[in-house]
């Protein structure tokens, strides 16, 4: 299972944990209530914010189990790839989660009353002897003990022929977009039996394939809009309204490569690995393996900010392209307001970029350093020998200690961070007043704290 939010003190060593304990997807619904987590071996975990302001296991079940394609001699492995949740509609949640090949629509739901009196089954549920039924009653609503159930609605399948990477709902509440590496289908959420293809980069001769899809995502007020990035460092944005088939994009967000500083590795590095378009819909945020970039949808040609995310990594590069560390796909985010920006990066480093004032800082999720109530410092990596005692070498960085997966409050300075088989949760530190800090970052100590209460199984 995960690990708890580690919010102790630890004296043993970090406990051992198997491949499929390992976080793959964060996910916080749209009121921020609640937080899903999706892991490798096919789990979803979904903590609820209990009235004090911690986060607490609210359900557990098992979304994917392995498969196995016998026309392509494939194994189909249980990992969830994305979890997107529906918005509430009545006291039911509906979230969606993909693995590589099969969607489902799960409905989590509380159940605190039985019905009982029967009157052709017995208090077990067998039926009754009909000789015996005399006499009808009306079956009574009795108090329970609270019970969440999960249950699955709709299973979409056998629409994708390469791994399914993305899943994005749309806001007319209706669609929803699931992509792989060369085609996007566009679902309706009643409907499993068919879906239809928008985008589709399969070329006719597979010799002749330059790009492939890394992730999609719909625009989150326009219905028509949609925003797709490939391995070659460009993000479309295209219009269903002028074809059904977006095989010609509206826009391309694409920043050209110096010349001057072009390598083996430029087009890896420059692959985009996550794209979120802003809460207010005018900016588009995109990841690749050094930066992180914002671009104004109206403007193409350049982003209007970039950020260096872990710029002493080029002289690395070599050796992580030996690792394969080079195709990480990291995640990034947006804070409630569109003014802070969040990625991750190595070491169990995160790092937040303040839009305004330009500052920057690097804070670190670690069983080491999260303790109860433990307001984070932050971290600075040096590349030469002339550093302070708090300082990090770039020489010594653990590159299997990564974070690929975080996510923001939709309206609190609250995120969660997946490192490994660990969930960590801050917040920002309350005021003597009790109001939350502004989330600014300055050149302070950065007031986030670990959760005070860990949530537990």
């Amino acid at each position: 299972m995960l690990s708890p939010v580690l919010c102790s003190d630890l004296a043993a060593l970090e406990p051992e944990y198997t491949e499929a304990d390992v976080i793959s997807t964060v996910e916080f619904n749209q009121s921020g209530e609640f937080l899903a987590t999706g892991d490798r071996g096919g789990r979803v975990v979904i903590f609820q914010r209990e009235p004090q302001g911690e986060y607490n296991v609210y359900s557990t079940f098992q979304s994917h189990e392995p498969e196995f394609d016998y026309l392509k001699s494939l194994e189909i492995e249980e990992k969830i790839n994305k979890i997107r949740w529906l918005p509430l509609h009545n006291p039911a949640h509906f979230l969606l989660a993909t693995n590589d090949k099969t969607i489902k629509l799960w409905k989590v739901s509380e159940r605190d009353k039985r019905a009982e009196g029967y009157n052709l089954r017995d208090e077990e549920g067998r039926l009754k002897d009909l000789s015996t039924v005399t006499t009808l009653q009306v079956p009574v609503l009795r108090p329970m003990d609270l019970l969440v159930e999960a249950s699955p609605r709709r299973v979409f399948a056998n629409a994708h022929a390469y791994h399914i990477n993305s899943i994005s709902v749309n806001s007319d509440c209706e669609t929803y977009l699931s992509a792989d590496d060369l085609r996007i289908n566009l679902w309706h959420l009643n409907i499993t039996d068919r879906s239809f293809n928008i985008v589709d980069l399969k070329p006719e001769n597979m010799e002749d394939l330059s790009e492939v899809i890394t992730v999609a995502e719909f625009h989150p007020h326009h219905c028509h809009l949609l925003a797709f990035s490939s391995s070659t460092g460009t993000t479309r944005l295209c219009d269903m309204r002028a074809r059904a088939l977006c095989d010609q994009h509206a826009k391309l967000f694409e920043e050209a490569v110096d010349p001057s500083r072009r390598s083996f590795f430029s087009e890896i590095v420059s692959s985009v690995s996550d794209v979120k378009f802003s809460h207010s819909g005018r900016y588009l945020l995109t990841r690749d393996y050094l930066t992180v970039k914002v671009w104004d949808i109206n403007m193409e040609n350049k982003p209007v900010e970039t950020y260096q995310v872990h710029d002493y990594l080029r002289t690395k590069l070599c050796s992580l392209y030996e690792s394969d560390c080079i195709f990480d796909k990291f995640e990034c985010a947006w804070n409630g307001t569109d003014s802070v920006i969040m990625t991750g990066a190595y070491n169990n480093y995160f790092r937040m970029f303040d839009r305004a004032s330009l500052r920057d800082v690097t804070l670190e999720a670690s069983r080491e350093v999260c303790k109860r109530r433990a307001v984070l410092q932050p971290r600075r990596v040096c590349v030469g020998k002339k550093r302070k005692e708090t300082d990090v070498s770039v020489d010594s960085l653990d590159f299997r200690k990564k974070i690929l997966h975080t996510a923001w409050h939709p309206e609190e300075n609250i995120i969660a961070i997946a490192a490994s088989n660990n969930l960590y949760i801050f917040q920002d530190r309350l005021t003597p007043n009790g109001h939350h800090n502004t989330p600014e970052i300055q050149s302070a100590p950065p007031k986030w704290q670990t959760q005070a209460n860990p949530p537990t199984y």
